[in-house]
């Protein structure tokens, strides 16, 4: 019997080959998460560098109101830099209409950029949890199938009434292929979820530093 994979493909058990076809459908899946949020990623990050200068300037002018309708523009709605930054001017100004103090308007600003960058993040974790049960569950998929190979051997020793290695080995290489594959999911899904979660930090810092920079601007502008 040749080793082929085509020849081990026809002479796995359908539950084996399903659990094959399953694999791979969360491989395939767990490709096009990573493929889709590194898009989303780089699009938050284009954006961002677009604005950030443009922000800066209007700020550093004084004029607020401008920086709230540039950063709240519909081009920018990706950009995470916006989302912060729009949300703390917005609750700064709406404060202030409110008859609040300017602490109090600083706390609330800071408070609106807390709840943006929060919602911003569970946006860009969308799918991460996904790639998260596909690293942890594959193992136990593949063993699952490892599992159904050897009744599958055990079922070839029964049919020939032979202990012999030709009697096994179909049930053994399912086996064997059906581990190698869970495992095999489960490290790309791990690496996956690892590239996306160390950008997730970086994001989160960006956020925190945006937040922060817009509070400091507050701060001068009240002490001014």
């Amino acid at each position: 019997m040749q080793f082929g994979l085509m020849e081990m493909w026809h002479a796995m058990g359908y539950l084996a080959k399903s659990v094959a076809i399953l694999l791979l459908s969360l491989s395939v899946i767990t490709l096009y998460l990573f493929v889709e949020r590194q898009i989303v990623f780089a699009r938050a990050k284009k954006k961002s560098k677009q604005l950030a200068p443009k922000l800066a300037e209007l700020l550093k002018s004084g004029k607020i109101q401008e920086a709230l309708t540039l950063s709240s523009k519909k081009e920018y709605r990706g950009s995470h830099l916006a989302r912060v930054t729009s949300a703390g001017i917005k609750e700064f100004l709406e404060g202030g209409e409110h008859g609040l103090s300017l602490e109090g308007q600083i706390e609330t600003a800071q408070r609106g950029c807390d709840r943006a960058s929060n919602i911003f993040m569970q946006e860009l974790k969308r799918g991460l949890t996904i790639i998260a049960t596909v690293a942890t569950s594959s193992p136990f998929i593949g063993l699952f199938g490892t599992i159904a190979g050897i009744i599958n051997a055990f079922r070839g020793m029964a049919l020939t009434g032979s202990g012999g290695i030709g009697a096994v080995a179909g049930g053994i290489a399912e086996a064997l292929i059906t581990t190698a594959f869970g495992i095999g999911v489960a490290i790309i899904a791990l690496w996956c979820y690892n590239g996306l979660a160390s950008k997730l930090e970086v994001f989160d810092a960006e956020m925190d530093n945006a937040a922060s920079e817009i509070v400091d601007f507050f701060v001068r502008k009240s002490a001014g």
